[in-house]
């Protein structure tokens, strides 16, 4: 079950909302599960336990007192302590925990931040609330934010930005020390080796708006480097976030990225001699051919040596 306690504080509510007869809000519950994998896995794992505690046996009424035969006493009642409903007791314990777990959270972050993390060879999908959607590519990471769908963090890794635009909350994307503001809708944004590097297929996004303020259009690509270097040039906007397909088209590219990227979409451990790094690429590849093909492949388009080892391949001039 997802760790998150503000996750488990709302599938706890749905839970307990849905006891009500008269509970219509499917729509709204509907949108909420959508959201977010962990927030199916959260609710079905509460439900599952709140059927459960509903099978549960009825405690025992407790046994009448005895006749008391002291008319003294007949206005005193017996103290007779009252067995809570199990149910409701443990949905009580359960919230208060989560109360506690939030505060704490709350006391050791300083917001409501949650990370998306990918395996090499992994990808991921993130719906966020205001409609855009992000899909990260394997051996990343990002962060994100549960009260402001509006910013991301792109911490490691790889993601592409499908945005919902709005010209009064523009989405904001940090990359190691490059803020990137969308003025547009679909962007791929890379972050390795000190270097951020974004590449946008529609619209337009603006490099570090307050200092550098570099507009990238569709079909340019921007490389910088967290020394302050930057660099434009051109990409074909088609072949924007092509690793979802399993097609990687490249123009001009180092083989060091290349074989970077292969390895985030493909999990193949691929890497690259220093000589063999900093050689341009040009050419097409297709995921799908298997590892050996693949690898074949940008070896003889980009004029170097593949080696397999036991960790994967290398490739050298």
């Amino acid at each position: 079950m997802t760790h998150d306690p503000r996750i488990e504080a709302a599938a706890l509510d749905w839970v307990v909302r849905q006891r009500d007869p008269a509970f219509e809000q499917w729509e709204e519950f509907a949108d909420w599960m959508a959201q977010d994998p962990a927030h199916q896995e959260a609710y079905f794992e509460l439900a599952a336990l709140d059927a459960e505690l509903a099978d549960l046996p009825a405690p025992a009424e407790p046994a009448a007192p005895a006749a008391n035969d002291d008319p003294a006493d007949d206005n005193i009642v017996p103290f007779a302590p009252r067995r809570a409903n199990r149910r409701a007791w443990l949905t009580g314990a359960i919230a208060a925990s989560l109360v506690g777990m939030v505060s704490i959270g709350v006391l050791n972050r300083p917001s409501d931040s949650y990370r998306v993390e990918t395996a090499l060879g992994e990808t991921h999908e993130v719906k966020l609330a205001d409609g855009s959607r992000i899909s990260v590519n394997g051996g990343s990471s990002i962060l994100l934010s549960h009260a402001d769908p509006r910013k991301a963090v792109l911490e490691r890794g790889q993601a592409l930005f499908h945005v919902v635009h709005r010209e009064d909350a523009p989405f904001r994307v940090t990359a190691g020390e490059a803020e990137l503001v969308d003025i547009g809708t679909v962007f791929d944004v890379t972050r390795i080796d000190g270097r951020t590097v974004v590449a946008v297929s529609e619209g337009a996004v603006v490099y570090n708006p307050a200092k550098d303020n570099v507009r990238v259009d569709p079909g340019r690509r921007l490389v910088a480097r967290d020394n302050g270097a930057v660099r434009l040039g051109a990409v074909n906007p088609e072949a924007v976030g092509g690793w979802q397909h399993g097609q990687l088209v490249y123009d001009g590219v180092p083989l060091g990225d290349v074989a970077a990227e292969i390895s985030r979409t493909t999990g193949i451990r691929l890497r690259t001699t220093p000589a063999a790094a900093s050689i341009t690429f040009r050419g097409a590849l297709q995921t799908s051919t298997g590892e050996a093909n693949l690898v074949d492949d940008l070896a003889a388009l980009s004029g170097t040596r593949a080696t397999q080892e036991s960790g994967g391949w290398t490739l050298s001039k």
